[in-house]
């Protein structure tokens, strides 16, 4: 039996510790917001947190997660409305959407530590997270809005 913190809420899991976090997270708990992109921890579509950092879901075994926090999209902001994901609504920052919440998840983590990031920061943080439509300028303006920097 595992236990850990899902978005504030205690779970009690009987399932193989060597189970990817990510497949714990949408297929035994049905949180389908985090995506599998690679499963190689390459492209950064199942990017959650777990006890405040960034992990990759898809290659972090459930059992490292045991007695820890786990904060996935869903949990970011119950209603949706975290200044992140109001400023990717606003700029209109997705295209296919895949990627958006790893995305997002990794800037939350970056404002966490760095509320005032410089482009480079942004870049640094996010450079880990492949966006196939290339939303990039995009993305990097959604930051610095949530963040209240210019846009540019």
């Amino acid at each position: 039996m595992i236990i850990l913190k899902v978005n504030g809420a205690e779970q009690k899991l009987d399932v193989d510790p060597d189970m990817p976090l990510l497949w714990v997270l949408r297929d035994v708990l049905g949180l389908t917001g985090t995506k599998y992109g690679c499963g190689q921890a390459l492209c950064g579509a199942c990017v959650v947190h777990l006890d405040g950092e960034t992990v990759r879901a898809c290659v972090t075994p459930v059992k490292r997660a045991a007695g820890g926090s786990v904060t996935t999209i869903e949990g970011l902001s119950p209603t949706g409305d975290h200044p992140l994901q109001r400023a990717w609504v606003e700029l209109g920052v997705p295209q296919c959407g895949f990627c958006q919440a790893g995305q997002i998840m990794s800037a939350a983590a970056l404002l966490r530590k760095t509320p005032r990031p410089s482009n480079d920061d942004i870049d640094r943080s996010l450079a880990g997270n492949i966006c196939r439509c290339g939303t990039y300028t995009r993305i990097r303006a959604a930051v610095r809005k949530a963040a209240g920097l210019p846009t540019e």
